[in-house]
């Protein structure tokens, strides 16, 4: 969507600059390609917190070109003075990036208008007809992003209703799983792929929930209810992958009550329209039958037989839908109620206090890295072409943009790098073909242009690649043709900006990326630490366990934080020096995937335990939260993780005192069953790397 928005700003800012140009009697070209270069970028680099904020900013970006624009074609007879501005903008938008988001956005704007009039060394004659262009395009910008696409209760609209067609779409697998005698690898992976696009979807979905959006489609429903709705049904979609895999091994579904159930109980998931309010949903009502059917032949399965494997299973299916179906009916509940009803899941917020970093502020250090990066590439750039010489500096920019480590800054401009060269190929061999055919150019302009925005997410290697090919087609508009030479030095060009910002943020004031991974893993584990707390705390007192959604969500962020953060070491020429990196990942995925368990729990009520388990949950509290300090000094200290409490213990005596599941009480055994397994995904984290099974029931 967003790439598409990119596109259609930049066509009709283009098309409607030409022609009113055209009726005027003024040279349309390259006013009109400034218009496009507004329209797009005032999509791209919007990226404030508010629709208000959005559009505000929205409108300064047409201010930044405009200055730019005025600034860089008075200066552009001065090498000095126009190389200073452009070093100057990159300085100040990383510089006052700390005030916010915008500042970057018009920075960003600013440079690259700064850098187009210098080169086209524009007369004041022309900028009125310059002006009038960028109004142009960042009014359609405007027009796209805040009325025609709007931004806010429509994207939430559409997320959740994809993340519904996902999540029924993965219950037909279940289905087909449980029908089918034996589940062939094939299955198996497309099953693994729907499970991680659902859990993709969720995350996407939480992100989009605000609060007056979810009012406006849903009134009366809150948006935590939607957050932890969308999680509870998640989470269940991973427990259900897992959990019928192994009752298919263990041959639970030759029972053909059980089978009969779970077929049951999916389909009616998969029918229900949760926030449907115009129909009345029996499904779920439906549903919670089946629970109780399928949890009285568990308690008959557990008095009467020896306990199996499997027997554990069917209990947390049937008590992981449960939560979901309360907590769907809730949701049906709020969304049919007029008056806004106050909904006892409110979470404390906790206040982010913001505390003061110690030493310089990461935008300071990268405003000095780019200060000092951009005055080399200046120099680089006229010794390597004095015609054009701001390529260098260019590059330098984009490679420096969200590149905190040395790791990801090398990343980002090996792969640049790569995508510009084979992109000078392709856009070299396309752009002779095509030389002459301006329609056709142009088309092919819109289609690259759109294509590399939609990939941006995907491979940046791509993006660059349809870049590159970009300006050869723009270079043979514009020059009315295209030299080999020409496309190989912005090929030379690109490699020395990337290099100069790899240098600068090797030496000036460096981040090392172990460093930031191990500060991400520290965060991690903080995170965990409160999340466990809560629940720990929670399981001891009267009242229900709080809804823990949010740290779920938080929990999801800073371990994609993690991965993104390792990727250099893991992809780039560090990681045989990083060995164990890998592994300690992948538990730490592992831990995510147990802690996010946990969430389930929050429906469940009447957390009534003897005083000596309450002294156990005590020493488990203690006990965990004393592994996650050992574990955070070690890394901290980067020494080996010492020997951590084994909680095995704690573990037994709280299963030999934990109240029965008949009285009532909550199921104790259930509610721990995750926390044994982080701590012993914890241990793993100070053992050599050995291939272990561990019976999972």
């Amino acid at each position: 969507m967003q790439a598409g928005k990119a596109t259609l700003s930049l066509m009709s800012a283009v098309f409607t600059s030409n022609l009113l140009l055209a009726l005027l009697g003024q040279p349309a070209l390259l006013p009109s390609i400034l218009s496009g270069m507004a329209g797009l970028i005032g999509i791209m680099v919007v990226m404030d917190d508010t629709k208000k904020k959005k559009q505000i900013t929205t409108w300064l970006l047409g201010v930044s070109a405009i200055c730019g624009v005025t600034l860089g074609a008075l200066l552009a007879n001065n090498v000095i003075l126009v190389s200073s501005l452009m070093v100057a903008v990159i300085f100040c938008a990383f510089y006052f990036s700390r005030f916010g988001s915008r500042y970057f956005s018009m920075g960003m704007i600013g440079f690259m208008t700064v850098y187009l009039s210098s080169f086209l060394k524009l007369s004041p004659a022309q900028f009125p007809w310059f002006y009038l262009t960028i109004l142009i395009g960042i009014s359609y910008a405007y027009l796209y992003n805040f009325i025609l696409f709007k931004d806010s209760a429509e994207v939430l609209r559409r997320s959740m209703r994809s993340f519904h067609k996902q999540a029924n779409l993965t219950f037909e697998l279940f289905i087909e799983v449980i029908e089918e005698p034996e589940t062939s690898e094939a299955r198996r992976k497309k099953l693994t792929l729907n499970v991680r696009k659902l859990r993709e979807y969720a995350t996407n979905v939480s992100a989009d929930v605000q609060a007056q959006e979810t009012r406006d489609i849903w009134p009366g429903l809150e948006p935590r209810q939607l957050k932890l709705y969308v999680f509870d049904t998640a989470m269940l979609v991973a427990t259900l992958s897992g959990s019928l895999q192994r009752l298919k091994e263990d041959q639970a579904f030759e029972m053909y009550e059980i089978r009969t159930l779970l077929i049951r109980m999916i389909t009616l998931l998969k029918k229900a329209e949760v926030l449907n309010d115009r129909v009345e949903n029996y499904n779920l009502a439906e549903a919670e039958k089946v629970m109780a059917s399928l949890r009285a032949l568990t308690e008959d399965l557990f008095s009467r037989t020896e306990t199996e494997d499997w027997h554990y299973i069917i209990r947390r299916i049937e008590a992981m839908v449960s939560h979901v179906t309360e907590g769907a009916m809730a949701v049906q509940s709020s969304i049919r109620s007029v008056e806004k009803i106050d909904v006892e899941m409110e979470v404390e917020e906790e206040e982010e206090e913001a505390s003061e970093e110690e030493g310089m502020k990461p935008t300071t250090k990268k405003a000095i890295q780019s200060l000092i990066a951009g005055s080399i590439a200046v120099v680089v750039g006229y010794l390597i072409s004095p015609i054009q010489p701001y390529w260098v500096l260019l590059t330098t920019f984009i490679v420096q943009l969200g590149t905190e480590t040395v790791g990801r800054t090398y990343l980002k401009g090996f792969e640049r790098s790569v995508g510009t060269v084979i992109g000078a190929v392709i856009g070299f061999i396309v752009a002779r073909l095509v030389s002459g055919q301006s329609e056709l150019e142009v088309a092919l302009i819109f289609i690259v242009v759109f294509l590399a925005f939609y990939l941006l997410t995907v491979s940046y290697t791509l993006m660059s690649l349809f870049i590159t090919m970009l300006i050869a087609f723009m270079y043979d508009l514009l020059l009315g043709g295209i030299s080999y030479e020409l496309l190989g030095a912005r090929v030379i060009d690109t490699i020395a900006g990337a290099a100069i910002a790899l240098g600068v943020s090797a030496y000036i004031y460096p981040t090392k990326t172990m460093d930031k991974v191990s500060d991400t893993l520290i965060d991690y584990l903080d995170e965990l630490d409160v999340y466990v707390k809560a629940y720990l705390e929670s399981l001891q007192q009267s009242t229900p366990v709080k809804p823990l959604a949010e740290h779920g969500f938080a929990l999801d962020e800073k371990l994609q934080t993690l991965e993104a953060e390792a990727k250099p070491i893991l992809q780039g020429p560090g990681g045989r020096k990083y060995s164990g990196l890998p592994r300690r990942v992948t538990l730490f995925t592992a831990l995510n995937y147990y802690a996010k368990h946990l969430v389930a729990s929050s429906y469940e009520k009447d957390f009534r335990y003897p005083e000596d388990v309450h002294q156990w949950l005590q020493q488990v509290e203690k006990k965990f939260s004393d592994n996650i300090q050992i574990i955070k000094e070690s890394i901290e200290q980067e020494q080996p993780i010492p020997p951590l409490h084994d909680l095995q213990e704690e573990r037994k005596q709280l299963e030999r005192h934990a109240p029965t599941r008949d009285k009532g009480q909550g199921d104790l055994v259930h509610h721990l069953y995750y926390i044994w397994k982080m701590n012993q995904t914890f241990r793993l984290l100070n053992s050599p790397a050995v291939e272990t099974k561990e019976k999972d029931h």
